[in-house]
């Protein structure tokens, strides 16, 4: 039986669950206005075995969302998941967070845009079409009113993360979908993690650093 933690710092949004193959069976989350994850990660964790009924020992692997996102977030989250794998000798599963974002959305046509804000008038963004196959990798970006012009010409653009109200100070297309807001949850890393884990991608655990992308972004 394939048990995985699933653990997810990268903005406001704590959220920790356990997976059972690709089905969620134990979810602790809240957002957190200040970034709190200092202070909860470990309480939450702790209350996924309490709850489940499951020792730590039991997990098969844990995964982490690496980033984009909030340098702090995600440092603590890198910090504790690499902690829990070096004591249970158990992998490490790296999941990037415009993959997680993007899986909250579902649409038989159009693209999807998952994003976050990276400060001032930049973003944290990939581009997917509507099967979650990458069309650009992650990166970030400062937008203009000419930004994923290509692809608002052409079909519906699914705009999904917290940082659609500065996308809509820029963008100004019929095609533009912008989700309610939207963050990172570890319920959608559960398949992404079982496919990686089902494939042995595992990650160097004692080199495994965040993709910060903007170091200095630091809440």
């Amino acid at each position: 039986m394939t048990l995985i933690l699933n653990i997810e710092t990268s903005t406001t949004n704590c959220s920790v669950s356990i997976s059972k193959y690709e089905e969620i069976i134990a979810l602790e989350e809240k957002d957190f206005e200040n970034y709190s994850h200092s202070e909860v990660l470990h309480i939450y964790i702790n209350e996924l075995f309490r709850k489940s009924g499951l020792s730590i020992n039991d997990i098969s692997a844990v995964s982490i969302s690496e980033g984009p996102g909030s340098y702090t977030g995600l440092r603590i989250g890198s910090a504790t998941a690499k902690g829990i794998c070096f004591a249970l000798k158990i992998p490490l599963i790296a999941l990037d967070t415009m993959d997680i974002l993007a899986k909250k959305v579902k649409s038989k046509t159009g693209y999807i845009i998952p994003s976050l804000d990276a400060g001032r008038n930049e973003i944290y963004y990939s581009v997917f079409d509507y099967n979650f196959q990458k069309i650009e990798p992650t990166n970030f970006k400062e937008l203009n009113t000419k930004s994923f012009e290509k692809y608002l010409d052409s079909e519906s653009v699914y705009f999904v993360g917290n940082a659609n109200n500065k996308l809509k100070d820029f963008l100004n297309s019929r095609n533009a979908v912008f989700l309610k807001k939207e963050l990172p949850s570890s319920v959608e890393m559960a398949s992404l993690s079982f496919e990686k884990f089902s494939r042995n991608e595992f990650i160097d655990i004692e080199y495994f650093e965040p993709n910060y992308l903007k170091n200095f972004m630091k809440k």
